[in-house]
């Protein structure tokens, strides 16, 4: 057991298991289906005695259709240079990880990390993962994201971004749209976000991305969530209608 970085006061245990071998991409799609997540080379689900707060969720790409205050911040972003490339973990990007860290989640382990830390979680992959960033006209680096291609779709692992983001607001939403239209273009049905906490303000954001469905005793099945009043810090990594902004 460990705390839960999510609901205070309460503790987390989890399931994990190894991706390894010439089915590990087959084992991380299934597992994927059945609501675990990777980091490095396992996959992991929360198996929290008399707590089931964590619920696997994903985005249905098909049916997205973008609300109007997102449709005007992919206007605003329109001019950003999104890029797909191998997942390789370089000294720009990790001092973007550190300015997130100690900005956004300063007290957490992550903001302990060094390169070659950074380097082990972006590179440690046994299955096809990509690394998505946003970068500005003049270059600089806004936003990354790591992301694992599933064969039904893509699922979000880590993403951070540019923390005095005043004159580029929204980058965290930018990057969970652009996954979307990334998942529409290649024929993809679906986004995994992870998993959404009720009564988290952390988590609040994935459901602003509506269809949303949840996996449950029944498989998965299409919810509507009562979206929470946004906390000053709400705004968390997501780590992307996507066909109609």
């Amino acid at each position: 057991p460990l705390p839960c970085p999510y609901l205070q006061g309460r503790t987390e245990r989890k399931i994990v298991t190894e991706l390894t071998g010439p089915d590990a991409e087959a084992l991380h799609d299934k597992l994927s289906r059945a609501g675990f997540r990777r980091s490095h080379n396992i996959a992991y689900s929360p198996v929290c005695p008399g707590c089931s707060a964590c619920v696997p969720i994903r985005i249905v790409v098909s049916q997205f259709e973008a609300n109007r205050a997102q449709r005007k911040l992919a206007a605003r972003n329109a001019h950003v240079l999104v890029q797909e490339m191998p997942a390789r973990a370089t000294a720009e990007q990790y001092a973007l990880f550190q300015r997130y860290q100690q900005a956004r989640h300063g007290e957490g382990d992550m903001a302990a990390m060094g390169f070659y830390d950074y380097r082990a979680m972006v590179e440690d992959s046994p299955i096809e993962t990509r690394l998505v960033t946003l970068r500005g006209a003049g270059g600089q680096l806004y936003a990354a994201c790591l992301a694992d291609r599933l064969d039904d779709g893509w699922s979000a692992v880590y993403s951070f971004f540019e923390p005095d983001s005043k004159e580029r607001p929204g980058l965290g939403t930018y990057i969970i749209l652009d996954h979307i239209v990334r998942a529409a273009r290649a024929n993809l049905p679906y986004v995994y976000l992870g998993y959404w906490v009720k009564g988290s303000p952390r988590m609040q954001y994935k459901t602003r991305y509506r269809p949303i469905e949840r996996l449950g005793p029944s498989g998965w099945q299409r919810f509507e969530p009562v979206e929470e009043p946004a906390a000053p810090a709400a705004s968390a990594p997501v780590a992307p209608g996507g066909n109609k902004f």
